[in-house]
């Protein structure tokens, strides 16, 4: 029988499904801005402890005028597209990642109990504005690398620019609630999550021309990481596709992250349909 406080409708459930994430995010906010001086500080320390790993990159390049035929700006582009979904998904759904702990320690019984959908409260469990730090750092490199490349900007390519950073953003969510979905089989499990979202954007901020071909076609058809940036910054900056995909890849970053984020919701159900609760 459907719980009669839930809307009904997949609409109104999605609608109730953001207002509760937005309404209990906003309840940590309020608990963590009444530390102002920490928060701050946190923050800016978020902010520089990110900007070190562009800064690597720029004394790479120290060293070499290209990286495997890509230039700094080019580079650039991979880093703050990647670095942008992955931080932008963080600061969404990142919290999800902890649902061993919960399951371990009975808290997720609690939010269960609680009239609203278990993965937005899941979600939204602690959540921080200072993970703020790495989309707004790599919007700035953003900005640099866009400014440093002139004359490939069409309205068609900013428009493309966009959409891959929402696609991005939605397939590392994905990835994100996917592998917190085998928490309720495997509780150690977060470690493996943190190799597919952290160690993915580490992969995708270098050139795909300096992996090996079957890597790159691992990422591609396996875990669909190079819909994030490689296959999309491809067709912007002119760059010949690794694999000689057809060009419709190039534009499938959108049905890449629908998929993945449907592969990611089929995974939460089934794992919540098998939790039995601690007894706690």
């Amino acid at each position: 029988m459907a719980d009669p406080l839930l809307p009904e409708s997949p609409l109104a459930r999605a609608r109730w499904a953001v207002t509760s994430w937005r309404l209990a995010a906003a309840m940590w906010m309020r608990a963590q801005y009444s530390y102002r001086a920490s928060f701050l500080l946190t923050s800016a320390g978020n902010l520089l402890i990110t900007s070190l790993d562009f800064a690597v990159l720029v004394l790479m390049f120290r060293h070499t005028d290209r990286l495997g035929g890509w230039s700094l700006p080019e580079v650039a582009l991979l880093y703050a597209t990647s670095a942008f979904a992955l931080g932008a998904a963080d600061l969404l759904v990142g919290s999800v990642d902890g649902l061993g702990g919960q399951i371990r320690s009975g808290a997720l019984d609690t939010l269960l109990l609680r009239p609203a959908p278990a993965l937005a409260m899941v979600c939204a469990e602690r959540f921080t504005l200072r993970r703020l730090g790495r989309p707004l750092q790599s919007l700035l490199v953003l900005g640099w690398a866009v400014h440093r490349l002139p004359g490939r900007w069409s309205a068609a390519h900013l428009l493309m620019l966009g959409q891959l950073l929402v696609s991005g953003t939605v397939i590392f969510g994905a990835l994100f609630v996917g592998g917190a979905a085998i928490q309720f089989w495997w509780g150690e499990a977060k470690e493996m999550q943190n190799s597919f979202t952290y160690g993915g954007a580490t992969l995708l901020r270098y050139p795909p021309s300096i992996y090996a071909r079957e890597l790159v076609a691992g990422v591609t058809f396996g875990l669909p990481l190079a819909f994030v940036n490689w296959l999309p910054l491809s067709r912007i900056l002119g760059r010949p596709d690794p694999l000689g995909l057809p060009a419709a890849f190039e534009y499938a970053s959108p049905l890449a992250a629908a998929l993945c984020a449907g592969a990611a919701g089929l995974a939460w159900r089934a794992g919540l349909r098998a939790y039995r609760g601690t007894g706690s």
